[in-house]
Protein backbone atom coordinates (compact mmCIF):
# COMPACT_ATOMS: atom_id res chain seq x y z
CA UNK A 1 0.00 0.00 0.00
CA UNK A 2 2.91 2.58 1.09
CA UNK A 3 4.40 2.23 -3.10
CA UNK A 4 0.87 2.93 -4.15
CA UNK A 5 0.85 5.79 -2.14
CA UNK A 6 3.71 6.74 -3.21
CA UNK A 7 2.40 6.63 -6.24
CA UNK A 8 -0.66 8.40 -6.39
CA UNK A 9 0.92 11.23 -4.33
CA UNK A 10 3.36 11.40 -7.70
CA UNK A 11 0.50 11.80 -9.90
CA UNK A 12 -1.01 14.04 -7.85
CA UNK A 13 1.66 16.66 -7.90
CA UNK A 14 2.42 16.49 -11.38
CA UNK A 15 -1.42 17.65 -12.11
CA UNK A 16 -1.55 19.56 -9.07
CA UNK A 17 -4.40 17.92 -7.59
CA UNK A 18 -2.48 17.62 -4.01
CA UNK A 19 -5.08 18.34 -2.26
CA UNK A 20 -7.15 15.09 -2.89
CA UNK A 21 -5.43 13.87 0.17
CA UNK A 22 -6.06 16.08 2.39
CA UNK A 23 -8.79 14.19 4.52
CA UNK A 24 -6.38 10.65 3.85
CA UNK A 25 -5.18 10.69 7.05
CA UNK A 26 -8.39 10.27 9.14
CA UNK A 27 -10.10 8.29 6.51
CA UNK A 28 -10.97 4.57 7.21
CA UNK A 29 -8.37 2.04 5.68
CA UNK A 30 -11.45 0.96 3.10
CA UNK A 31 -11.62 4.26 1.75
CA UNK A 32 -8.18 4.90 1.38
CA UNK A 33 -7.60 2.25 0.26
CA UNK A 34 -10.28 2.85 -2.54
CA UNK A 35 -8.76 6.54 -2.84
CA UNK A 36 -5.77 5.10 -3.74
CA UNK A 37 -6.70 2.99 -6.37
CA UNK A 38 -9.16 6.31 -7.59
CA UNK A 39 -6.42 8.35 -7.91
CA UNK A 40 -4.30 5.35 -10.15
CA UNK A 41 -7.16 4.24 -12.44
CA UNK A 42 -7.88 8.54 -13.60
CA UNK A 43 -6.70 9.92 -16.60
CA UNK A 44 -5.43 13.63 -15.87
CA UNK A 45 -4.59 14.16 -18.93
CA UNK A 46 -8.13 14.02 -20.53
CA UNK A 47 -9.41 15.84 -17.20
CA UNK A 48 -7.27 18.63 -17.92
CA UNK A 49 -8.22 18.60 -21.55
CA UNK A 50 -12.10 18.42 -20.19
CA UNK A 51 -11.84 21.23 -18.29
CA UNK A 52 -9.75 23.46 -20.27
CA UNK A 53 -12.40 22.98 -22.83
CA UNK A 54 -15.12 23.63 -20.58
CA UNK A 55 -13.46 26.68 -19.80
CA UNK A 56 -13.76 28.26 -23.97
CA UNK A 57 -16.46 29.78 -25.24
CA UNK A 58 -18.28 28.66 -28.10
CA UNK A 59 -17.04 30.52 -31.08
CA UNK A 60 -19.71 29.66 -33.71
CA UNK A 61 -18.82 32.72 -35.52
CA UNK A 62 -15.75 31.05 -35.88
CA UNK A 63 -16.64 27.92 -37.67
CA UNK A 64 -18.19 27.18 -40.97
CA UNK A 65 -21.89 26.21 -40.25
CA UNK A 66 -24.03 24.47 -43.20
CA UNK A 67 -26.93 22.15 -43.35
CA UNK A 68 -25.97 18.86 -43.25
CA UNK A 69 -27.26 15.92 -46.39
CA UNK A 70 -30.55 14.05 -45.51
CA UNK A 71 -32.90 12.12 -47.38
CA UNK A 72 -37.06 12.76 -46.69
CA UNK A 73 -38.65 9.75 -46.06
CA UNK A 74 -42.15 11.17 -46.71
CA UNK A 75 -40.77 12.36 -50.29
CA UNK A 76 -39.20 8.54 -51.03
CA UNK A 77 -41.02 6.90 -53.54
CA UNK A 78 -42.76 3.19 -53.32
CA UNK A 79 -39.69 1.69 -55.20
CA UNK A 80 -37.09 3.37 -53.13
CA UNK A 81 -39.17 2.52 -49.48
CA UNK A 82 -39.39 -1.06 -50.83
CA UNK A 83 -35.73 -1.49 -52.10
CA UNK A 84 -34.52 -0.33 -48.86
CA UNK A 85 -37.03 -2.23 -46.97
CA UNK A 86 -35.96 -5.54 -48.60
CA UNK A 87 -32.23 -4.61 -47.68
CA UNK A 88 -32.77 -3.83 -44.26
CA UNK A 89 -34.87 -7.23 -43.43
CA UNK A 90 -32.44 -9.24 -45.29
CA UNK A 91 -29.72 -7.45 -42.60
CA UNK A 92 -32.07 -8.13 -39.41
CA UNK A 93 -33.10 -11.52 -40.29
CA UNK A 94 -29.35 -12.44 -40.67
CA UNK A 95 -28.96 -11.52 -37.35
CA UNK A 96 -26.55 -8.30 -38.24
CA UNK A 97 -28.79 -5.88 -35.60
CA UNK A 98 -28.57 -5.18 -32.27
CA UNK A 99 -30.21 -2.45 -30.35
CA UNK A 100 -28.94 -0.56 -27.54
CA UNK A 101 -30.91 1.93 -24.70
CA UNK A 102 -29.17 4.58 -23.13
CA UNK A 103 -30.83 4.12 -19.47
CA UNK A 104 -28.43 5.74 -16.93
CA UNK A 105 -30.60 8.10 -15.64
CA UNK A 106 -33.09 8.54 -12.80
CA UNK A 107 -36.80 9.47 -13.15
CA UNK A 108 -36.28 12.37 -10.74
CA UNK A 109 -37.69 15.19 -13.06
CA UNK A 110 -40.88 13.19 -13.94
CA UNK A 111 -41.69 13.01 -10.40
CA UNK A 112 -40.43 9.37 -9.95
CA UNK A 113 -38.30 7.49 -7.63
CA UNK A 114 -35.92 5.09 -9.65
CA UNK A 115 -34.58 4.49 -13.22
CA UNK A 116 -36.22 6.35 -15.61
CA UNK A 117 -36.84 3.52 -17.40
CA UNK A 118 -39.15 1.99 -14.45
CA UNK A 119 -41.44 5.10 -15.01
CA UNK A 120 -45.03 4.14 -15.16
CA UNK A 121 -46.31 6.55 -17.91
CA UNK A 122 -50.15 6.26 -16.67
CA UNK A 123 -51.36 4.34 -19.62
CA UNK A 124 -54.35 2.02 -19.24
CA UNK A 125 -51.74 -0.57 -19.53
CA UNK A 126 -50.00 0.71 -16.85
CA UNK A 127 -46.55 -0.57 -18.85
CA UNK A 128 -43.28 0.54 -17.84
CA UNK A 129 -41.27 2.81 -20.22
CA UNK A 130 -38.93 -0.74 -20.28
CA UNK A 131 -41.46 -2.62 -21.13
CA UNK A 132 -42.84 -0.34 -24.15
CA UNK A 133 -39.18 -0.67 -25.17
CA UNK A 134 -39.10 -4.12 -25.32
CA UNK A 135 -42.74 -4.56 -26.83
CA UNK A 136 -41.11 -2.97 -30.23
CA UNK A 137 -38.40 -5.90 -29.91
CA UNK A 138 -41.29 -8.58 -29.29
CA UNK A 139 -43.19 -7.29 -31.86
CA UNK A 140 -39.41 -7.41 -34.51
CA UNK A 141 -39.10 -10.95 -33.14
CA UNK A 142 -42.64 -12.40 -34.21
CA UNK A 143 -42.55 -10.16 -37.89
CA UNK A 144 -38.68 -11.25 -38.53
CA UNK A 145 -38.01 -14.78 -36.32
CA UNK A 146 -35.33 -13.06 -35.51
CA UNK A 147 -34.50 -12.22 -31.26
CA UNK A 148 -32.63 -8.86 -31.87
CA UNK A 149 -29.58 -8.43 -28.79
CA UNK A 150 -30.87 -5.55 -26.10
CA UNK A 151 -27.92 -3.67 -24.54
CA UNK A 152 -29.02 -1.33 -21.53
CA UNK A 153 -26.45 1.03 -20.51
CA UNK A 154 -26.97 1.54 -16.94
CA UNK A 155 -25.44 3.49 -14.37
CA UNK A 156 -23.29 3.67 -11.40
CA UNK A 157 -26.40 4.43 -9.43
CA UNK A 158 -29.11 2.78 -11.41
CA UNK A 159 -27.69 -0.77 -12.18
CA UNK A 160 -28.81 -2.88 -9.42
CA UNK A 161 -32.35 -1.91 -9.39
CA UNK A 162 -32.54 -1.62 -12.94
CA UNK A 163 -31.97 -5.38 -13.24
CA UNK A 164 -33.94 -6.28 -10.34
CA UNK A 165 -36.54 -4.82 -12.15
CA UNK A 166 -36.17 -7.24 -15.14
CA UNK A 167 -36.13 -9.84 -12.79
CA UNK A 168 -38.80 -9.21 -11.05
CA UNK A 169 -40.88 -8.90 -14.20
CA UNK A 170 -39.68 -11.97 -16.14
CA UNK A 171 -37.76 -9.47 -18.79
CA UNK A 172 -41.16 -8.83 -20.42
CA UNK A 173 -41.14 -11.89 -21.90
CA UNK A 174 -38.35 -11.45 -23.97
CA UNK A 175 -35.25 -14.26 -23.87
CA UNK A 176 -33.38 -13.05 -21.19
CA UNK A 177 -30.33 -14.27 -22.77
CA UNK A 178 -31.02 -11.71 -25.00
CA UNK A 179 -30.53 -9.04 -22.82
CA UNK A 180 -27.55 -7.50 -21.56
CA UNK A 181 -26.45 -4.69 -18.94
CA UNK A 182 -23.48 -2.53 -18.92
CA UNK A 183 -22.97 0.34 -17.13
CA UNK A 184 -21.97 3.88 -17.97
CA UNK A 185 -18.46 5.68 -17.04
CA UNK A 186 -17.56 8.04 -14.64
CA UNK A 187 -15.59 10.94 -14.43
CA UNK A 188 -14.33 12.97 -11.41
CA UNK A 189 -16.59 16.51 -10.26
CA UNK A 190 -14.43 19.79 -10.81
CA UNK A 191 -14.51 22.88 -8.69
CA UNK A 192 -14.20 26.23 -10.58
CA UNK A 193 -10.47 26.23 -10.05
CA UNK A 194 -10.64 22.83 -11.93
CA UNK A 195 -9.89 20.80 -8.07
CA UNK A 196 -11.15 17.43 -7.82
CA UNK A 197 -14.19 17.40 -5.64
CA UNK A 198 -14.33 15.04 -2.61
CA UNK A 199 -17.55 13.26 -1.24
CA UNK A 200 -17.58 13.62 3.00
CA UNK A 201 -15.32 9.87 3.06
CA UNK A 202 -12.66 11.58 1.61
CA UNK A 203 -13.01 9.73 -1.90
CA UNK A 204 -13.19 10.93 -5.38
CA UNK A 205 -16.87 12.24 -6.24
CA UNK A 206 -18.10 11.33 -9.59
CA UNK A 207 -20.85 12.08 -12.08
CA UNK A 208 -22.03 9.41 -14.41
CA UNK A 209 -20.32 10.59 -18.11
CA UNK A 210 -23.01 10.81 -20.17
CA UNK A 211 -24.50 9.63 -23.33
CA UNK A 212 -21.47 10.99 -25.22
CA UNK A 213 -19.97 8.31 -23.47
CA UNK A 214 -21.93 5.37 -24.73
CA UNK A 215 -19.51 4.30 -27.35
CA UNK A 216 -16.48 3.79 -24.84
CA UNK A 217 -18.50 2.56 -22.33
CA UNK A 218 -19.51 -0.25 -24.78
CA UNK A 219 -15.58 -0.71 -25.80
CA UNK A 220 -14.23 -1.03 -22.22
CA UNK A 221 -17.18 -3.13 -21.19
CA UNK A 222 -16.50 -5.56 -23.92
CA UNK A 223 -20.06 -5.29 -25.53
CA UNK A 224 -18.26 -3.96 -29.34
CA UNK A 225 -15.91 -7.22 -29.20
CA UNK A 226 -19.02 -9.27 -28.35
CA UNK A 227 -20.95 -8.28 -30.99
CA UNK A 228 -18.44 -8.66 -33.00
CA UNK A 229 -17.98 -12.03 -32.41
CA UNK A 230 -22.13 -12.43 -33.09
CA UNK A 231 -21.92 -11.11 -36.44
CA UNK A 232 -23.54 -8.03 -35.67
CA UNK A 233 -23.24 -5.31 -38.23
CA UNK A 234 -25.48 -2.50 -37.35
CA UNK A 235 -26.60 -0.88 -33.78
CA UNK A 236 -29.14 1.08 -33.07
CA UNK A 237 -28.82 3.59 -30.44
CA UNK A 238 -31.33 5.38 -28.62
CA UNK A 239 -32.19 7.14 -25.46
CA UNK A 240 -34.78 5.48 -22.76
CA UNK A 241 -36.70 8.90 -22.75
CA UNK A 242 -37.93 8.71 -25.91
CA UNK A 243 -40.96 5.81 -25.60
CA UNK A 244 -41.82 6.05 -29.47
CA UNK A 245 -38.46 5.20 -30.66
CA UNK A 246 -38.74 2.70 -33.23
CA UNK A 247 -35.70 1.00 -32.53
CA UNK A 248 -36.00 -2.02 -35.47
CA UNK A 249 -35.92 0.00 -38.65
CA UNK A 250 -35.53 -1.68 -41.97
CA UNK A 251 -35.75 1.26 -44.37
CA UNK A 252 -32.93 3.46 -41.74
CA UNK A 253 -30.99 -0.16 -42.41
CA UNK A 254 -31.48 -0.44 -45.96
CA UNK A 255 -30.69 3.09 -46.60
CA UNK A 256 -27.95 3.23 -44.55
CA UNK A 257 -26.40 0.05 -46.45
CA UNK A 258 -27.34 1.23 -49.53
CA UNK A 259 -25.51 4.45 -49.43
CA UNK A 260 -22.81 2.98 -47.88
CA UNK A 261 -22.40 5.08 -45.17
CA UNK A 262 -20.76 4.30 -41.78
CA UNK A 263 -24.11 5.56 -39.85
CA UNK A 264 -26.93 7.42 -39.61
CA UNK A 265 -29.43 9.01 -37.44
CA UNK A 266 -33.60 9.90 -37.49
CA UNK A 267 -34.46 13.14 -37.07
CA UNK A 268 -38.19 15.41 -37.57
CA UNK A 269 -37.87 19.14 -39.03
CA UNK A 270 -38.31 22.00 -36.31
CA UNK A 271 -41.94 22.82 -35.92
CA UNK A 272 -40.83 26.65 -36.57
CA UNK A 273 -37.59 28.54 -36.73
CA UNK A 274 -37.45 29.81 -33.12
CA UNK A 275 -37.86 26.17 -31.39
CA UNK A 276 -36.00 25.96 -28.52
CA UNK A 277 -33.90 22.50 -29.98
CA UNK A 278 -30.39 21.69 -30.96
CA UNK A 279 -30.09 20.94 -34.39
CA UNK A 280 -28.15 18.81 -36.70
CA UNK A 281 -25.56 20.30 -39.16
CA UNK A 282 -21.92 20.34 -40.72
CA UNK A 283 -19.93 22.29 -38.86
CA UNK A 284 -16.23 22.69 -40.53
CA UNK A 285 -17.41 20.14 -43.09
CA UNK A 286 -18.21 17.51 -40.39
CA UNK A 287 -21.62 16.44 -39.29
CA UNK A 288 -22.14 18.28 -35.59
CA UNK A 289 -24.81 19.38 -33.72
CA UNK A 290 -25.62 23.01 -32.83
CA UNK A 291 -27.37 24.67 -29.92
CA UNK A 292 -30.42 26.47 -30.80
CA UNK A 293 -28.55 29.49 -28.97
CA UNK A 294 -25.35 29.30 -31.53
CA UNK A 295 -27.16 29.95 -34.91
CA UNK A 296 -28.37 33.48 -36.14
CA UNK A 297 -31.72 33.89 -36.70
CA UNK A 298 -31.07 34.46 -40.42
CA UNK A 299 -29.91 31.00 -40.29
CA UNK A 300 -32.92 29.58 -38.18
CA UNK A 301 -35.61 30.64 -41.03
CA UNK A 302 -33.29 29.23 -43.99
CA UNK A 303 -35.29 26.91 -45.55
CA UNK A 304 -34.81 24.45 -48.40
CA UNK A 305 -35.42 25.07 -51.96
CA UNK A 306 -39.43 24.43 -52.14
CA UNK A 307 -39.47 27.02 -49.57
CA UNK A 308 -41.44 24.91 -47.25
CA UNK A 309 -39.37 22.95 -45.05
CA UNK A 310 -36.52 24.47 -42.39
CA UNK A 311 -33.14 23.38 -43.40
CA UNK A 312 -32.31 22.39 -39.99
CA UNK A 313 -33.40 19.02 -38.16
CA UNK A 314 -33.96 18.75 -34.47
CA UNK A 315 -31.16 16.07 -33.05
CA UNK A 316 -34.13 13.88 -31.66
CA UNK A 317 -34.24 10.67 -32.13
CA UNK A 318 -37.96 9.34 -33.54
Amino acid sequence: MDEQLKLAKEKLKKFHQEQVLIKYDTMSQENKEKLVKQILSLDFEQLEELYEMAKKEVAVEEAKIEPIAYVDKEKMTKEEKEEYKKIGVESIKNGELAAVTMAGGQGTRLGHKGPKGTFDLGLDSHKSIFEILCDTLKKAKEEYGVVIPWYLMTSKENNEETIQFFESHNYFGYPKESIHFFMQGELPMLLENGHIVLKEDGTIKEAADGHGGVFESMTRNGIVEQMKENGIKWVFIGGVDNVLVKMVDPILIGLTIKKNALAAGKSVVKANPSERVGVFCKKNGKPSVIEYTEISKEMAEATDSSRRTSIWRISYFV
